[in-house]
């Protein structure tokens, strides 16, 4: 009998996520907080949905998540109707939502209280990596439960790695998140200064990406800077609210981030212009 998995949260990245479970042969149930969406995830893949994370959960050896932010993360894990209401002794819960350490640690704590075991397992690659199921996937957790989902996120992911204790997965993505900022900002920059210039950006990125400046960020968005074109999933907003996360977290264990602090109030100059769906590359507007 197939292994029953349940994926809650069907946006950008669940979508195509729970997908690639039910490829893989898992027998899966899907829940999103609007029904339509789940109706057209079951139209698509086949597999059931249910009406609540609790009932989607029920019966489930696995149970993925990927949600907004924490609140809702706390509310579809841990509310009346949420996840572990409805899981299994020995289940594992898994969330692959960018969140607090926080957060995740109180939902390892919940979960530990019920038998049950969680993983913090945040993702990069955006939407391209979950739609080509080879997502990076940074976790957080025990050793035991991480080697019994390793094999359901390797469905979708091509770096499954176990970072350390609840929270380090989220602390992990974290570090992805600062280093994104860092480097966004000066591919805008160094494509602004390259029109100024008179030169071709398009012919300087081709030249430059085969030298030390090469990045994924030049490879996959440079030429989409050029063009201006920012329709690439992850969203502006969906970045403040990851830099927010870093930015406390920094508060409470002292590190510095001082360029961090500067493109987050960038980006904000970018949703006052009304760029808050544009993808990430968009800070080069500001210029």
């Amino acid at each position: 009998m197939a292994t029953k998995v349940a994926f809650l949260g069907l946006g950008v990245m669940g979508f195509p996520m729970a997908g690639h479970l039910k490829a893989k042969g898992y027998d899966v149930i899907v829940y999103n907080r609007s029904a339509e969406k789940a109706k057209q995830w079951v139209e698509k893949h086949g597999g059931q949905s249910a009406a609540t994370p609790a009932a989607a959960a029920k019966d489930c050896d696995f149970v993925m998540m990927c949600v907004g932010n924490d609140k809702d993360l706390l509310e579809v894990a841990g509310g009346k109707d949420g996840a572990l209401s409805g899981m299994k002794k020995g289940a594992i819960l898994v969330d692959h939502t960018t969140a607090s350490a926080d957060a995740a640690r109180k939902i390892y704590a919940d979960a530990k209280s019920k038998g049950i075991s969680f993983i913090d397992a945040p993702v990069s690659g955006g939407q391209a990596g979950a739609e080509n199921g080879k997502l990076t996937v940074m976790c957080g957790g025990d050793a035991e439960a991480f080697e019994k989902a390793k094999p359901v996120m390797d469905s979708y992911g091509k770096a499954v790695t176990l970072m350390g204790a609840s929270g380090a997965g989220q602390l992990t993505k974290m570090v992805n998140q600062i280093c994104i900022a860092g480097l966004v900002q000066a591919l805008s920059e160094g494509i602004a200064f390259a029109e100024k210039a008179k030169l071709d950006p398009s012919l300087v990125l081709d030249v430059i990406s085969k030298g030390a400046a090469q990045s994924w960020q030049m490879e996959n968005r440079g030429k989409t800077m050029v063009e201006r074109k920012f329709n690439f999933g992850f969203a502006v907003d969906w970045m403040r609210k990851d830099l927010g996360i870093c930015l406390e977290e920094a508060k409470r264990n002292g590190a510095k981030l001082p360029v961090t602090e500067v493109v987050d109030q960038f980006y904000a100059d970018v949703q006052k212009a009304g760029g808050n769906r544009f993808d990430t590359s968009s800070l080069i507007t500001r210029l």
